[in-house]
C-alpha cells in the first residue's frame, strides 16, 4: 500500500475543514485535506445562506463553499475524495487510512461533521431516494406542484419547509410539540407563508408506499388518533448524529457522541484536534465552523513546531 507523509491531514471538507486547510497551507505545512463526498459539506446543499457576515443579501452555499475551496487550493493545499477509514497512532505520529493510500501525518484536524438522524420508522428507508429525503435543497425541485411533508421544528425544519414552498403545492410542517424550536424570523416566515401548514402535537410513525412514497401515518400526541396525510414526498430533520466512528476509543466523546475539545480545539489525544460541528458546542453554524478551523489550524501549526526534534 502506498505510503505518503504529511505535516497535516484534514478529514472533512466543510467550511471548517476548508478554513483549517487555507490557514495550515498559508502557514506553509504540507497539508492534505480528504473529503469522502464534495466539498462544502451540508455548507454545500444549503440553498441560502443569510447569516454568514459580509453577504447582506445573503449567499448560496455552493457559491459560498466553491469560493472557500478556491481560496484554500490557491495557497497550496491538497484536497483528495475519499473516506477515512483508520486512524492509529504510530510513534509520535500518526497513521491514516484512505482508499489504497496510507498517510503518516504529524498531526489531525478532523472535520467530519454530521449526518441527519434517522427515525428508523417502516418505509423510511426503504423509500429513500424515492421519495423520502433529508436534503430539500438536493431533491425540492422534483416536487414541483406536489404537496410534501417535512417532520421537525428547528432551524434546519423550518428553513426546508420556507425553501420547498418554491416548488410544492402545499407544505405539511409536522412537529410533535406545540412551538417551534427554530429563530424567531424563520418562525414568522412560517407562519406568514400561505403553502405552509404546521401539525402541531404530531408525530409521523410511518412511511406509505410501494414504488414511491404516498403518504405518511400520523399519531396525534394529545388524542393518540392515528390518521394517513396523502403528501408525495417527506423531508426528515429530527436531529444530527456526530460522524466520530474514525476516533471511537482514541479521544474523549461526550454522551452524545461529540468530541470533546478544549478551547484551542485539541481533543484529548496528542496531536489531533477536532473543528466543526463534529465537536461539542453551543451553536453548528457556518460561521462557528470557521472560527473552529482557524483555530485548529494554528494550533495544530503550534503543536507540530513544538517537535522540530522529529525532522523532516
Amino acid at each position: 500500500m502506498e505510503t505518503a507523509e504529511y505535516d497535516l491531514v484534514i478529514a472533512g471538507g466543510g467550511p471548517a475543514g476548508m478554513t483549517a486547510g487555507l490557514y495550515a497551507a498559508r502557514g506553509k505545512l504540507r497539508t492534505l485535506l480528504v473529503e469522502k463526498m464534495a466539498p462544502g459539506g451540508q455548507a454545500a446543499s444549503t440553498f441560502l445562506i443569510e447569516n454568514y457576515p459580509g453577504f447582506p443579501d445573503g449567499i448560496s452555499g455552493p457559491d459560498l463553499t466553491q469560493a472557500m475551496e478556491t481560496q484554500a487550493k490557491r495557497f497550496g493545499l491538497e484536497i483528495a475524495l475519499g473516506e477515512m477509514r483508520q486512524l492509529a497512532a504510530q510513534g509520535h505520529f500518526w497513521e491514516l487510512q484512505y482508499e489504497d493510500r496510507k498517510l503518516l501525518t504529524k498531526a489531525v484536524i478532523v472535520c467530519t461533521g454530521v449526518d441527519p438522524r434517522k427515525l428508523g420508522i417502516p418505509g423510511e428507508e426503504a423509500l429513500k431516494g424515492r421519495g423520502v429525503s433529508y436534503c430539500a435543497t438536493c431533491d425540492g425541485p422534483f416536487f414541483r406542484d406536489q404537496e410534501v411533508a417535512v417532520v421537525g421544528g428547528g432551524d434546519s425544519a423550518v428553513d426546508e419547509a420556507l425553501y420547498l414552498t418554491r416548488f410544492a403545492s402545499r407544505v405539511y410542517l409536522i412537529h410533535r410539540r406545540k412551538a417551534l424550536r427554530a429563530e424567531k424570523i424563520l418562525q414568522e416566515r412560517a407562519f406568514q407563508n400561505p403553502k405552509i401548514e404546521i401539525l402541531w402535537d404530531t408525530i409521523v410513525t410511518g412511511v406509505l408506499g410501494e414504488k414511491g412514497v404516498e403518504g405518511v401515518e400520523l399519531m396525534d400526541l394529545r388524542t393518540k388518533e392515528c390518521r394517513g396525510l396523502k403528501v408525495d414526498g417527506v423531508f426528515f430533520y429530527v436531529g444530527l448524529l456526530a460522524n466520530t466512528g474514525l476516533l471511537k476509543g482514541i479521544v474523549k466523546l461526550d454522551d452524545q457522541g461529540y468530541v470533546l475539545t478544549d478551547e484551542n480545539m485539541a481533543t484529548s489525544a496528542p496531536g489531533i484536534f477536532a473543528a466543526g460541528d463534529v465537536r461539542q458546542k453551543l451553536l453548528r453554524q457556518v460561521s462557528t465552523a470557521v472560527g473552529d478551523g482557524a483555530l485548529a489550524a494554528f494550533a495544530a501549526e503550534r503543536y507540530i513546531e513544538s517537535h522540530r526534534w522529529w525532522g523532516n
